[in-house]
């Protein structure tokens, strides 16, 4: 019971107070005593005296540490709200929901919808085999839906000529012979007519197989597993892109749609398109001249209809990028997440310029002969000679090319001749023999003593990376494979179960996906450039820009054979790549091709 002066301000303080009294006691003594009275200075117990200075320390044991329960903080009712759609890099982000930083399944409005839109022979399949290749490398899960392809396998299937002597749908003689219907001959019909606004029937049966293969677009995304899905079509009026927008919506309304549109505005650049286009399947193995009459009337059918994005899209919130002459020019709207934003950078740096992109790991080094990983030592006499000899390899591979060059430039005709499918360069017309050969290393020891006669020629310009630095094997470097085996199994195996997100222990550990996701900003800039470009690197920076210029699977990057002694060379072409691998003949001292080289997996058990 508190003191009668703590409850009744006006009661007389008995005089066996504590010598300690409290500060609320001091205070209502000087309240009584006089305004004017000065409150003595409040006397605090010493530590020597402090009671819990003689107290014994508990030797019960601690309470067990009880998780959190998860919950919704928000209310007593189930979130709405779509999930917060922020930042996703498989390695370098990870979740509750994604342990691996790949786009949850749950979070569908991270989720994208890419909606091609341009008239024919302005490159939107070209990009969008890129655009797969490069989100793919950064380990989305990307698919492409084509609907021309979808409308040429139907031709095929009803084909009245193809029917007279077969029936796709006869399993065993089971079901009675299809007879072809007119609309089956309009759907097998791949001239001009098909594709003129005013022939109603085709109109509908174009309808019908773009909202098809948009339906298998999204199946992808909402039940296989997909993050991005990306519909590869003309849909170059409002009417057909509004349609398409409002029936994702409908499936499913937190998606993001992204429309992006490739238009071509250089002549040159529209012809080079065009005759490509004679080789492709609507025209393969048919009179170049009369294919390229036709072609051109499609193109005027879907004209006369042709409406860009713009306004429209803009007053009703749909975002969008505009890509002008395939990079040179880009615009957007609204563009929403992590995926469209990082699209259109990537979109950026596209350009047509040939040039040849030489790829391979540097010169022998003491610790490779010694068997050791990591390090920063240096060449051997061996690897000395390989960087002499890839040095006069290369300088011998630029004349050839610069004079293939200009004989292709100067037997170049259009419109073409019959039999003549090649297409010309875009930017052919640029002057070839001022183009500079870039050579890039990275910043360890061996890699630049490889590019040291490149270095030593005012021809060449070399820059060092850091990017381009082998993968950090953390507190094993400098290790033996066999002796991580040996004093770290359960390291070893963990590594060889999946080397593809093993992240070796130890400071400045990484992995696979952590040298993708350095090596994005150099993929960029390697597209960008106009110039030939030689990349002196290691085994994992040589596997993964190999795997993104070959398209290879998150399954294939690291276990791809990539051994000393190769030169792995690629040429960027409008429909693609061309590529070529020369293995070093240690004895000729030169380079010899591999003839019809293809990836494959690496037989050493370590690598």
């Amino acid at each position: 019971m508190p003191p009668p002066a703590l409850l009744y301000p006006g009661y007389d303080i008995p005089t066996n107070v504590p010598t300690n009294p409290s500060s609320l006691a001091n205070a209502l003594r000087a309240i009584n005593e006089g305004r004017d009275s000065a409150v003595p200075p409040v006397r605090r117990p010493s530590a020597d005296n402090s009671p819990y200075t003689k107290s014994l320390s508990s030797t019960a044991p601690a309470s067990p540490r009880i998780p959190p329960i998860r919950q919704n903080s928000g209310s007593a009712t189930p979130r709405v709200r779509p999930h917060a759609t922020t930042l996703s890099i498989p390695g370098m982000t990870r979740s509750l929901v994604s342990p691996d930083g790949r786009i949850a399944d749950r979070d569908v409005a991270a989720k994208l919808v890419i909606v091609m839109v341009g008239l024919p022979a302005r490159g939107k399949s070209y990009i969008t085999k890129k655009l797969r290749r490069y989100l793919a490398w950064q380990q989305h899960n990307t698919k492409i839906f084509n609907v021309g392809n979808r409308r040429r396998t139907q031709a095929s299937v009803m084909s009245p000529d193809k029917q007279a002597t077969e029936n796709p749908l006869d399993l065993n003689g089971a079901q009675p012979a299809k007879h072809a219907t007119p609309e089956d001959a309009s759907l097998a019909d791949h001239s001009a007519k098909f594709f003129d606004p005013k022939n109603s029937e085709a109109f509908k049966l174009r309808e019908e197989m773009a909202i098809d293969t948009l339906n298998e677009l999204l199946d992808y995304l909402l039940i296989g597993g997909g993050s991005i899905g990306i519909l590869d079509a003309t849909n170059s009026t409002i009417e057909r892109r509004q349609h398409v927008f409002d029936h994702i919506k409908a499936r499913e309304p937190k998606l993001g749609i992204l429309f992006i549109e490739s238009v071509c505005k250089n002549p040159e650049l529209l012809e080079a398109n065009m005759r490509l286009k004679l080789s492709g399947p609507d025209y393969k193995d048919k009179d170049p001249v009369k294919s390229l009459a036709d072609f051109r009337a499609r193109v005027k059918a879907y004209e006369s209809a042709y409406v860009p994005l713009g306004d429209y899209e803009e007053e009703h919130g749909m975002q969008y990028i505009k890509m002008i002459d395939v990079g040179k020019k880009l615009t957007h709207f609204g563009l929403e997440g992590f995926l469209s934003t990082g699209i259109s950078s990537y979109l950026s740096s596209f350009n047509l310029a040939p040039r040849q992109i030489w790829i391979t790991r540097h010169g022998q080094s003491v610790d490779n002969h010694l068997g050791k990983i990591g390090g920063n030592s240096e060449l051997t006499d061996r690897g000395h000679t390989y960087s002499h000899i890839l040095y006069n390899f290369i300088t011998h591979k630029r004349q050839e090319w610069l004079v293939e060059q200009k004989n292709k430039l100067a037997h170049s005709s259009f419109p073409p001749l019959p039999g003549d499918m090649s297409p010309p360069y875009p930017e052919i017309n640029e002057e070839l023999d001022g183009k500079n050969t870039c050579v890039w290393t990275s910043n360890l020891q061996r890699s630049i003593e490889t590019a040291q006669h490149f270095e030593a020629d005012e021809d060449y310009d070399v820059k060092h990376w850091e990017m381009l630095n082998e993968l950090n094997a953390g507190k094993f470097e400098g290790m033996t494979y066999d002796e991580i085996a040996r004093n770290h199994s359960d390291e070893y195996n963990k590594r060889q179960m999946d080397k593809l997100h093993y992240v070796y222990p130890g400071v400045g550990g990484e992995g696979y996906l952590q040298v993708i996701s350095r090596l994005r900003d150099m993929v960029r800039e390697i597209e960008r450039i106009k110039d030939h470009l030689v990349i002196i690197g290691h085994r994992s920076v040589c596997r993964v820009l190999m795997a993104y210029f070959m398209d290879l699977t998150r399954d294939d990057i690291a276990d791809l054979d990539m051994p000393l002694g190769i030169v792995y060379c690629i040429e960027p072409k409008p429909y693609g790549i061309e590529f070529h691998a020369y293995k070093y003949n240690e004895a000729e001292e030169w380079f010899d091709e591999v003839p019809d080289y293809k990836p494959q997996k690496t037989v050493d058990r370590h690598a």
